[in-house]
């Protein structure tokens, strides 16, 4: 009977043993340099690459907007909402730019902290253009449903602002430093690090506005079509002005009337180039420039083939000012 009592106490300490072993291993800590210790996500490109270089030596932030999907028609994939579930920290830009977030708002735990990049107090912000060929935008479609953030005010009265508040240099750097103090308070132990990289990102995005300014002198009084108007934060930051869209909205096909009014304004105004997007199929490029001498160029506010990270948003933006240069320069 003894034999069998020790045996049995032997099997006891045994299987305590292991469950001590599994519990411990379970409650180790991740790694401070992976993204999991903090657990960040962040919707498009531009606005990842600022919270990368935010974080850079403490964690990495999730892109959710990736390859080519626009922001205006995302869907989450399963992958994403398990992610964002496990999220402490959701940066987006603003409702009406990325109108997945809110319906997803109503879903997401109490945990996770959604932050609103357009709220960040001293940007500059601009309504969305209307009138000629800018007409009434459709990025919004959510007006009327009512919804909370987590710790933020419901601001769908700002849905006739423009969201491409990142095309602006200096709304860039606002943006760093908001990021900045929104980890610092979801991480105080990495709250130095944070500011000192958004003071280092700032110094860096005051030197890339001055030589954006550069790049873009030659396209300064030249008239241009954009395929919808997602650029007025870099023309006004750099003098520099489009005569119209050719989409109300990304996900809004222009109509015949529209077609005939751009083809008309191209002739009247003398356009020197129209851009497509990557973004969105360009078929109704060509109805308007068909026998016209106006070029053709490409412009990507997101910047969707360049490496996310947080040298992305520099890649971007010397991007855009370099194609605008190159299709409104005068050929040589």
């Amino acid at each position: 009977m003894l034999t069998a009592w020790r045996s049995t106490a032997r099997l006891t300490l045994l299987a305590a043993g292991i469950l001590v072993a599994s519990t411990a291993a379970n409650a180790q800590p991740a790694s401070k340099t992976e993204s999991g210790a903090l657990n960040v996500v962040t919707t498009i490109r531009p606005l990842h690459s600022l919270t990368a270089a935010v974080m850079d030596g403490v964690g990495t932030p999730r892109l959710l907007v990736d390859g080519s999907a626009s922001p205006h028609t995302f869907a989450l994939k399963p992958s994403d909402a398990k992610a964002l579930a496990a999220a402490k920290v959701l940066l987006r830009i603003s409702p009406g730019l990325e109108p997945f977030t809110v319906k997803l708002l109503q879903s997401l735990p109490k945990t996770v902290r959604v932050v609103t990049l357009q709220d960040a107090p001293g940007l500059t912000l601009h309504k969305l253009r209307t009138g000629d060929t800018f007409e009434t935008h459709g990025h919004d479609g959510h007006k009327g449903h009512g919804h909370k953030e987590h710790g933020h005010k419901s601001d769908h009265g700002k849905e006739d602002l423009d969201g491409h508040i990142w095309l602006d240099p200096d709304n860039a750097r606002i943006m760093a430093r908001f990021i900045a103090e929104t980890l610092a308070t979801a991480a105080p132990e990495h709250a130095a690090r944070f500011r000192a990289n958004a003071e280092a990102l700032s110094a860096r995005l005051d030197a890339l506005a001055k030589e954006l300014a550069e790049t873009v002198k030659p396209a300064a009084g030249k008239s241009y079509i954009v395929f919808h108007d997602a650029y007025q934060y870099f023309e006004r930051r750099y003098g520099i002005a489009p005569a119209g869209s050719v989409t109300i909205s990304p996900d809004v096909p222009a109509s015949a009337r529209r077609i005939s009014a751009l083809r008309k304004k191209v002739a009247e105004l003398k356009a020197a180039c129209i851009f497509a997007e990557p973004q969105f199929a360009p078929r109704l490029i060509d109805p308007i420039i068909e026998g016209t001498k106006v070029r053709r160029g490409v412009l990507d506010p997101l910047g969707v083939a360049i490496p996310a990270g947080p040298e992305q948003y520099f890649a971007l933006m010397r991007a855009l000012a370099g194609d605008l240069r190159s299709c409104l320069s005068d050929p040589t």
